[in-house]
């Protein structure tokens, strides 16, 4: 391999890694911790992807439906926290705890999902501090 493409490579590689550390956030950036949330509202849609997943639930309040954007720790995460993909069937009714947007979008991070039936499972990002 020539000097010209071996310097080439190593450029790909790190432009790679630089643009995955780009779209990736931390907590702080982007949710307030002081702004807790408890949802309660009918999923729409599920995104199982990395670094994070997220759902969409409908969320009524005084007869208005908003559509809430919940991040999660990734797939991976989710899936060794006992997560399974077909226990999040669209229509399905779900709790969710977590912390509010700062940018006071209906989106949040959120740590808990419960199911009507009392299931539930841990869904926060690590980098988040514990709903109590």
């Amino acid at each position: 391999m020539t000097v010209i493409k071996r310097v080439g490579l190593v450029a790909l590689l790190l432009a790679s890694v630089s643009v995955s550390a780009v779209a990736h956030h931390s907590f702080a950036a982007e949710f307030d911790n002081t702004k807790r949330v408890k949802l309660t509202g009918k999923l729409t849609s599920m995104k199982w992807a990395n670094p994070h997943a997220w759902l969409y639930i409908d969320v009524v309040t005084d007869g208005k439906t908003v559509n809430w954007s919940l991040e999660m720790q990734g797939a991976n995460g989710l899936l060794r926290n006992g997560w399974r993909k077909d226990d999040l069937k669209v229509g399905t009714v779900l709790l969710v705890e977590g912390w509010h947007a700062r940018s006071g979008k209906p989106v949040a991070n959120i740590t808990t999902v419960t199911f009507e039936d009392g299931k539930r499972l841990f869904s926060g990002s690590p980098e988040a501090p514990p709903v109590r």
